[in-house]
């Protein structure tokens, strides 16, 4: 009984027909040959790829940790350069007696051990003082002898404010390690003591030891005399170093990678530089390749693995698979009325012949469809026309052209050809009706609309629908001077009807006639230039080519640069509301000449180019702010006014001053409120950039740039600009000398008369006797007028 099931269950694995056979053998070919190339060619090829990939991946883990040892010296730098600009270590710091004086010994001794512990890299933080007994304050306050004192004298007479050198560890000890040093006072030309921030070589190194990952190489840090700063070396070869330095004087540029052999073992090698206050310091870190590329072995013998059971798993599922592909064109052949499955094989005829007759019957009725489109001529010669003017069709001969147009039904003896444009405007005012996004809609009715007036007015002609609010219309007619009037016509009735149903206005553009085929492209090229020349109103207009040309109808452009400035600092100040307002009135100043639209365009190109200068200048890209978009092509496509007001609002500045505030920084901008406050507040002292960071605890050159982007001038400009303010409120309202009037805003009596004279163009004692004339005449005026 088992036997017999076996037996029936090997019946069904059978082949049951060619078919079912190909269809096995070439699935199986489908599904196991490429997986088991790919698995191959991935396992013999894939490897230096991955190995090249892990190499950038190292490559870049180390520029990363690089940056953070980079980031960690320039904060002991700024701390260090912090703590020198204290007016504990001033000028003041020289006369002090430090035995007499004890509280402020002991207060320096506290600020040099608050120093030391604001980095992990700080070892000891030492003063020197140089004078009649050179002082050195480290853990503790000491007198330093003759032979001490040498070193740090002659660290002073470098000349240099901020350096790194190799410090002692100890007095006379030959040890060193890497120090910081800051001189003092920091503003004075001439110190007389420095800061040494010692650093602390152990922790050092294991910062440094970060660019070894694998704790399998080497890594070391040279300065701008190529002299090892920082080394660290796990390879057991002492002899490495030496040769990484000498591999280094082959490679100039400043940052890279490359790979080395060295004792039969390949390394990676990456490099960059660290840019410290005095000199460039250069990183190198080497690798073994093993260490890099260790999974790839797994890897690799994981697809090998893999791609063997695919190839099991493939035989698997095309056995199940031809078995399943057979049984639809099996149901096929019941359903055609063959169900006999042996029939096929004693006829010796394969079981698509009877797909192959159905496809036959399907070819003839393919064919009877052709014909039927060919009677479709209407749309074909739409479709010759548009490839006509698109330009696919240049290569062709005049006479193959014209032969071509005459089998479409085109009668072209003793004809011309003549192009017009309507272009639809006065999409916002019908906003009621329509919306942005009903542009094609709207095309297409008025692409209707004149096909109904042509049949009427026109024996052969063809409809261009466009998407730009444009229809164009190749019209073709006996070559006869009173045609031009016909097409006047039809231009008028065009007007009035899409006046009447689509509440719009319509500039139509008729080009010149012509009689070469060939030149239908550049007459549609003419009429879509020509259309530039409309008065930028939003009215009905006709637009002659012929006519046009004759004329020379130019007009000069004014272009509203007052008003222009006013929307750039609207900008700036983050005004959109103001913007949306002064943009009405730089375009009514713009069109009040009834100028021609493309000198319209290029005024309002113009304002864009200076907006977008704006954001340029602000750090802003405007690829960036605006995705990718072409707002030049954008702006081309505008024909009215109030959608430029809309286009210049909602899509250039608006986006850009959502940026802008984005990006600002809140905590920045109340700093600045606040030193503007001060300035205003004392503006007759005598102020400074220096003075006024010190007070709201930030550097010089952070406080001028923020100023700068917040306030939109610098800081010494601010300040001129408002003391010149003041003075001049004062020689017009009061009887004060120009001397206490220079002294009482700030400056010296011969500098207020230069800098007063160069921001007002006129010394003070005249402007303020001119002024006073100003004010005598209005007072009389002002009295005849009872």
């Amino acid at each position: 009984m088992r036997f017999k099931n076996i037996s029936e269950k090997l019946k069904t694995l059978r082949w049951r027909g060619s078919f079912h056979r190909n269809s096995f053998i070439l699935i199986l070919l489908i599904a196991s040959i490429p997986g088991l190339i790919t698995g191959l060619s991935i396992y013999w090829f894939a490897v230096g790829k991955v190995e090249d990939e892990l190499r950038i991946l190292h490559t870049s883990q180390i520029e990363q940790r690089a940056k953070n040892i980079d980031e960690q010296f320039k904060y002991l730098e700024y701390s260090t350069s912090h703590w020198a600009f204290e007016p504990r270590f001033g000028e003041t710091l020289k006369d002090i007696d430090f035995v007499k004086q004890f509280t402020e010994t002991y207060d320096i001794s506290k600020t040099l051990l608050l120093l030391q512990g604001s980095h992990n890299l700080i070892k000891e933080v030492d003063l020197y003082i140089e004078g009649e007994k050179p002082i050195l304050f480290n853990s503790e306050y000491n007198v330093l002898d003759d032979p001490s004192k040498t070193f740090y004298h002659e660290s002073l007479k470098k000349g240099k404010k901020l350096y790194w050198e190799e410090y002692p560890v100890e007095a006379g000890s030959k040890k060193k390690t890497l120090a910081f040093v800051h001189s003092i006072p920091a503003t004075s030309k001439h110190p007389f003591g420095s800061i040494i921030v010692t650093i602390d070589n152990n922790k050092a190194l294991q910062l440094l030891k970060t660019l070894t990952p694998y704790d399998k190489g080497a890594t070391f840090i040279l300065d701008g005399e190529k002299e090892i700063l920082l080394s660290s070396n796990s390879t057991n070869d002492a002899s490495f170093i030496n040769v990484l330095k000498t591999e280094m004087d082959i490679h100039k540029q400043t940052e890279g990678s490359f790979q080395i052999k060295h004792n039969k073992k390949m390394y990676s090698i990456s490099y960059g530089q660290f840019t410290r206050i005095d000199s460039d310091w250069t990183y190198v870190s080497a690798a073994p390749m093993s260490s890099i590329t260790a999974p790839l072995i797994l890897v690799s013998r994981l697809i090998l693995i893999f791609s063997i059971s695919a190839l099991i798993l493939a035989f698997i599922l095309s056995w199940i698979t031809s078995n399943r592909l057979y049984s639809p064109i099996n149901k096929l052949l019941k359903s055609l009325g063959h169900e006999e499955e042996g029939l096929w094989r004693r006829k010796g005829r394969d079981v698509f012949t009877v797909i192959e007759q159905q496809m036959q019957s399907l070819s003839q009725k393919s064919e009877l469809l052709q014909l039927r489109l060919v009677e479709q001529v209407t749309q074909i010669k739409s479709s010759f026309i548009l490839q006509l003017i698109q330009g696919y069709l240049y290569h062709h001969t005049e006479e193959d052209l014209r032969v071509r147009m005459e089998s479409y039904g085109w009668e072209l003896e003793g004809k011309s050809f003549t192009a017009l444009e309507i272009q639809l405007t006065g999409l916002v005012e019908t906003m009621n009706s329509f919306s942005n996004s009903d542009e094609s809609l709207i095309t297409y009715t008025a692409s209707n609309i004149m096909e109904e007036l042509g049949n009427e007015m026109f024996d052969q002609f063809n409809i261009l629908t466009n998407t730009d609010l444009s229809v164009g219309v190749l019209v073709i007619h006996l070559d006869r001077h009173s045609f031009r009037g016909e097409l006047h016509l039809f231009a008028d009735k065009v007007t009035k009807t899409i006046n009447e149903i689509l509440n719009m206005q319509v500039t139509v553009t008729i080009s010149e006639p012509t009689e070469s085929i060939k030149r239908i492209p550049y007459i549609f090229e003419e009429v879509r230039s020509g259309k530039r020349f409309r008065l930028f109103e939003n009215s009905n207009q006709v637009i002659d080519l012929m006519e046009h040309e004759r004329l020379g109808n130019f007009n000069q452009i004014h272009y509203p640069f007052a008003i222009e400035k006013e929307i750039i600092q609207a900008i700036r100040m983050g005004h959109t509301p103001e913007v949306e307002h002064l943009i009405r009135p730089f375009l009514q100043e713009l069109t009040e000449k009834g100028i021609n639209e493309i000198n319209i365009h290029q005024g309002i190109v113009q304002l864009y180019s200076s907006i977008q200068h704006e954001i340029l200048h602000s750090g802003i890209h405007p690829h960036e702010l605006f995705e990718g978009k072409n707002m030049y092509e954008e702006l081309s496509q505008i024909r009215d006014t109030e959608r430029i007001i809309k286009w210049f609002t909602h899509h250039v500045v608006g986006p850009f001053i959502k940026k802008l505030e984005g990006r600002m920084n809140i905590e920045l901008k109340r700093v600045i409120e606040k030193v503007v406050t001060k300035i205003q507040e004392s503006y007759a002292d005598d102020i400074s950039l220096e003075s006024c960071a010190d007070e709201v605890g930030t550097n010089p050159y952070s406080l001028s740039k923020a100023f700068k982007q917040m306030v939109g001038i610098n800081f010494i400009d601010y300040l001129t600009q408002l003391r010149i303010e003041k003075a001049k409120e004062l020689l017009i309202h009061s009887d004060m000398k120009i001397n206490d009037i220079a002294e009482g805003v700030g400056y010296r009596h011969s500098y207020f008369n230069r800098i007063f004279k160069k921001q007002i163009g006129v010394p003070p004692s005249q402007y303020r006797k001119l002024n006073q004339i100003d004010n005598q005449i209005n007072v009389e005026n002002d009295g005849g007028s009872f």
